[in-house]
């Protein structure tokens, strides 16, 4: 719930402005139409000789589970970037994208993923501060009982899935 305008602080009343067909934040003072959009999650599926690069998370939510690396897309940058940049910013792996894999609306967080296939360019990696442990996994070996997010669990299987 927002309460104040992020232009001039004015209090916000939720309504349906004119031309519209659902409720909004709107200002009180200047007008002007807070909108709530979903965010955008990027993050890759890394390869190396057959298995996935995994990382355990060292930050809330869902601290000391196991994911992919993936993150909030910036502004100025791709999708495509912003994969490759949380992939390192997560496990120091330098990755190149191959192929998007899939999209995921969680729209119950309003959130939506956006997945690629990637391979790693050498076997390095490391943990960082976002990840205590980064791993290589066969497919036989995920922890599906320690990842982190439903989403995570679904692009994995549907890899696995694909071949």
């Amino acid at each position: 719930m927002m309460n104040f305008c992020n232009r001039c602080a004015g209090a916000l009343s939720e309504e349906v402005p004119e031309g519209d067909n659902r409720p909004r934040h709107v200002c009180q003072e200047c007008e002007h139409i807070q909108y709530q959009n979903p965010r955008v999650i990027v993050g890759c599926i890394p390869l190396w000789e057959g298995k996935i690069l995994l990382c355990k998370r060292n930050i809330e939510p869902k601290f000391g589970l196991w994911t992919l690396p993936a993150g909030f897309l910036e502004l100025g940058e791709t999708m495509a970037e912003g994969a490759l940049r949380e992939t390192y910013e997560e496990s120091m792996a330098k990755v190149e994208i191959v192929e998007h894999f899939g999209m995921y609306d969680i729209t119950r967080v309003g959130q939506i993923y956006s997945i690629y296939l990637a391979k790693m360019l050498s076997a390095d990696f490391s943990p960082t501060p976002e990840s205590s442990e980064v791993g290589l996994f066969d497919p036989e070996d995920i922890p599906w009982d320690e990842l982190a997010f439903e989403v995570i669990k679904t692009t994995l299987k549907e890899f696995i899935e694909r071949g």
